[in-house]
């Protein structure tokens, strides 16, 4: 087992060395998430691969009266048999007015309120018309805001090997990337061979996250909400904390 370095320097062996991870584009998703994103140099957004239905690139959980409840931005076409870089958002400005007045309503209280909205704002006025395009937007506001300063770039635009496929691709992103040290989710232990990266010289590692707690209004905690939660509840350098607190194995 790893554990992430202090004074946030990133895992690895030696000031050479090169880490990264990749996952598909998810709408403000999980602190886990950019768990992954601040624990590596460089992240990939793996945005032609196919879309997935009921997953998280169009939906998370908010609080709201007390309780998780789910939103979900409405798509055109949305298909397992397209990707996702290719599925546009069904009249994003009229959706996202109806949510920006549910954030609103169920976090104005909240201590940090005014600078989380403001991101989610900037966000969903950013005139993306795709999700995968979106998506991203979330990533990279949320990641300016932490001071986060992995480099992040969309598969689509760099690495022209989509005749791979699952761990082959991977592997081959980290190759052309000269990476040292692959970081995946937790997820796919079941799917990756530690091996086979070993033997092309780079480290597998997987990133479990530990209980991430904070205040929410004076009830009982509800873990695990989208990223939204977090930053209207948690200040900048109470979310880096908890962007450490993970381990690799």
């Amino acid at each position: 087992m790893i554990n992430f370095l202090e004074n946030n320097e990133k895992v690895g062996i030696g000031n050479d060395v090169r880490v990264i991870g990749i996952m598909q584009p998810y709408i403000f998703p999980y602190i886990g998430y950019f768990q992954l994103i601040n624990a590596v140099d460089t992240f990939i957004v793996y945005d032609d691969v196919a879309f997935i239905n009921k997953g998280w690139i169009n939906r998370n959980n908010l609080l709201v009266g007390g309780r998780a409840s789910m939103f979900t931005i409405p798509l055109i076409g949305a298909s397992q048999n397209r990707l996702i870089r290719e599925i546009e958002i069904d009249n994003l400005p009229n959706w996202s007015k109806k949510f920006l007045k549910t954030i609103e309503q169920s976090y104005k209280k909240a201590p940090f309120y005014q600078e989380g909205f403001s991101i989610v704002e900037q966000v969903f006025n950013s005139h993306s018309n795709n999700i995968a395009e979106l998506a991203t937007t979330s990533l990279k506001e949320t990641c300016r805001y932490l001071k986060i300063n992995t480099k992040i770039v969309e598969s689509s635009i760099v690495y022209n090997n989509q005749d791979l496929k699952a761990q082959g691709r991977i592997l081959d992103i980290c190759l052309q990337e000269k990476a040292a040290h692959y970081i995946n989710p937790i997820g796919g232990m079941a799917i990756y061979d530690k091996q086979l990266f070993a033997d092309n010289k780079i480290l597998l590692n997987f990133i479990k996250s530990k209980p991430v707690l904070y205040k929410q209004f004076n009830q009982e905690f509800i873990p695990w909400l989208s990223m939204i939660d977090i930053l209207m509840f948690c200040s900048v350098d109470e979310i880096n904390e908890h962007l450490n607190n993970f381990e690799l194995v």
